[in-house]
Order: C-alpha cells, then structure tokens, then sequence
C-alpha cells in the first residue's frame, strides 16, 4: 500500500521515488507526490524526511533537522 497523504483541501497524494541520470552524469533520487498510484509508489516516508504542505496545499519532502 503506498504512503499517502491527505491535505487540508481534502485531496490525497501519493508518495514516488524515481532515480534519474543528470546532464553530469550523475545519479540522483527524486521524491515526489501524485494523485495517482504509479510505478515507484514508496510505502513509508524515507528516513530523515518529513511531510510538510506547502502554502497551496501541495505536499512535499523536506529533511529532518
């Protein structure tokens, strides 16, 4: 079951990770929040993170301090 997250208009999202190649070619792990479940659904929030709205109600990752 993939990690959501309902905010305060009442939608759901749904927590990905995708590793993508960078112009340097360097690999790097992007988080993101659909409203779908998709391919590289994640069932918990990665440690260090924590789930924060931002001011239009989007949800995003932020790292523990």
């Amino acid at each position: 079951m993939a990690y959501s997250y309902t905010n305060s208009k009442g939608q759901t999202y749904f927590l990905h990770k995708r590793d993508t190649v960078l112009k340097n070619k360097r690999e790097q792990t992007i988080y993101f929040f659909a409203k779908e479940v998709k391919e590289g659904a994640l069932n918990d929030v990665p440690a260090g993170y924590t789930v924060s709205e931002s001011r239009n109600g989007l949800p995003v990752l932020k790292k523990a301090a």
